[in-house]
């Protein structure tokens, strides 16, 4: 940046030392801040006014002005321009690759085995055994215990007790009440009724009808695809000492089904037009004056003497004699004989006779067929899709910057005396 600006300022100075207007001046020789002048701008060597307009040499001015200097900027500009950019795509092919698969054949081997068959043989012993058989003897004992008898004891005693007796009493009371009375009264109302006239009229009424036609179509055939195999070819397979069949290669084949002629039956409508005779019904208004007899309620006020009775409780004293019984527990002793059985356990011998099982191995030969497979070679063909990059080339727009030199003037203030400041006040030359 300082060197960007040091170039204007350079040649800034330069146009000030070839002016004719006070040049020694220019570099501070001599300082006239006390003059009352106004600044200006140089334009061409000739200062300017603050509204553009050239003023001569010889005008009023201070110690500073303003200069106009050229300066270059670097500016960049957008531009767009055409270029080319490479696009690659992938591309499936057909390609014919060889093949080899192996049929697995079964074939079957006689295998002999040996089988070890269990042979069972029941045989019997004599087992000896203790068993032991429960005798049961009774006996006798006398237990001697004791019983609370009770014995009851009749008694008497004398009961006070208040017994509240109801007293009833009759008095009399006036009531107010109010009953309705029925009043009947005739009135007279305006009934409305509506009478149903008919009305017989004429219209036009359109009728759909039509008829059944039988119409053909022809159902094309479906398309279809069908692989064929072309026949093969026999070839000596030196691996193997034989001839091996390769099959042909497969092809589309494209079929058509024979068209279909349909014969359907189809509806034609028609409509045609005809008078029938309709009936309208119209309602007419009709007043009718009906008498009626309303009833309504009246209250009346009215009084009657009610009797009523009042009970009052009056405590009364009475007395009773009440019995009662007291139970008095007298001891007595008595004997009861009661029979038990004692259980002795004596042991007896006894014999029995017990079948068992004897396995016996037997071996015993056998055979069997056991498949074993065996895989045999077969060559052939397929069709695989093997993928290829392709590169092209496709036009696309970019935008650069490019750079441009801008040639621009710029005010420039520097501090100069005007010259005629020393003609016309020779008193500032002395200060």
């Amino acid at each position: 940046m300082s060197k960007r600006f040091a170039l204007p300022i350079l040649a800034a100075l330069l146009a000030i030392l070839s002016a004719n207007i006070a040049s020694a001046a220019y570099f501070g020789a001599a300082n006239y801040s006390s003059c009352g002048c106004n600044s200006g701008v140089v334009s061409d060597g000739q200062p300017v006014a603050a509204d553009g307009a050239a003023e001569s040499s010889d005008g009023a001015c201070d110690g500073s002005m303003t200069i106009m200097v050229n300066r270059q900027r670097v500016v960049y500009e957008p531009q767009q321009f055409t270029g080319y950019r490479n696009v690659t795509e992938t591309v499936y092919e057909d390609v014919q690759v060889p093949t080899v698969n192996y049929v697995r054949e079964t074939h079957y081997r006689t295998v002999n085995y040996t089988v070890r068959r269990p042979v069972w043989e029941t045989k019997t012993k004599q087992v000896n055994y203790t068993v032991m058989v429960p005798h049961y003897e009774t006996r006798t004992k006398t237990i001697p215990y004791t019983v609370r008898r009770p014995v009851w004891e009749t008694k008497t005693k004398t009961v006070n007790y208040t017994v509240m007796r109801p007293v009833w009493e009759t008095k009399t009371r006036t009531i107010n009440y109010t009953v309705m009375v029925p009043v009947t009264e005739q009135r007279t109302r305006t009934v409305v009724s509506y009478v149903r006239k008919a009305v017989p009229y004429t219209r036009t009424v359109t009728v759909q009808g039509g008829h059944w036609e039988t119409r053909q179509e022809v159902i094309p055939g479906r398309t279809y695809t069908r692989t064929v195999q072309t026949p093969g070819t026999w070839s000596y397979d030196p691996c193997t000492c034989k001839c091996v069949y390769c099959p042909g290669p497969c092809c589309q084949v494209q079929c058509k089904c024979p068209d279909k002629v349909c014969c359907k039956k189809c509806w034609v409508p028609e409509c045609h037009t005809k008078e029938i005779q309709c009936t309208k019904y119209v309602c007419e208004k009709v007043c009718t004056e009906c008498p009626y007899t309303v009833t309504k309620c009246v209250p009346e006020c009215r009084t009657k003497t009610c009797c009523y009775k009042v009970c009052k409780m009056v405590p009364e004293c009475r007395t009773k004699t009440c019995c009662y019984k007291v139970c008095h527990w007298e001891c007595e002793q008595k004997c009861k004989t009661c029979c038990y059985k004692v259980c002795k356990m004596v042991p007896e011998c006894r014999t029995k006779t017990c079948c068992y099982k004897v396995c016996n191995w037997v071996c015993e030969q056998k055979c069997k067929q056991v498949p074993y497979t065996v895989c045999k070679k077969v060559c052939g063909t397929k069709t695989c899709k093997v993928a290829r990059c392709v590169t092209r080339k496709e036009p696309c727009t970019y935008t650069r910057c490019v750079r441009k030199v801008v040639c621009e003037q710029v005010p420039v203030k520097v501090c100069c005396p005007p010259p005629c400041c020393c003609c016309c006040n020779p008193c500032c030359c002395c200060n």
